[in-house]
């Protein structure tokens, strides 16, 4: 998900099926602010499985302050809207792993 900044609205950029944390961050623009929704199968601890939904906002380092601010600005509403409870922050796309992912669930149990 993107901002236009022309049409100052937020919206879908590219959508992905099946895709994993790691191929994740190869489709992601590496000096552009991003917000990701991510369902991910979890596999909790006690066996269980769960789909959280998971909101991830990419700010990557060396992107243009303007639009650093810009999504920065927009995201708790986006957030608020959408009713997502699982939110993360990340600067740098190469941390956008599974590994990643599965620790900053495990907070959630």
């Amino acid at each position: 998900v993107k901002i236009d900044k022309d049409r100052q609205l937020v919206i879908l950029d590219e959508e992905h099926e099946d895709i994993s944390p790691d191929d994740l961050k190869e489709e992601l623009p590496e000096r552009q602010p991003r917000f990701v929704v991510y369902s991910y199968r979890y596999q909790h601890d006690d066996g269980r499985v769960s789909y959280p939904l998971c909101f991830i906002f990419i700010s990557p380092v060396g992107c243009k302050p303007e639009q650093q601010m810009m999504y920065a600005g927009s995201k708790n509403k986006l957030v608020h809207t959408a009713q997502l409870t699982k939110v993360f922050e990340i600067r740098n796309t190469e941390d956008l792993t599974e590994e990643w992912l599965r620790e900053k669930l495990r907070f959630f149990r």
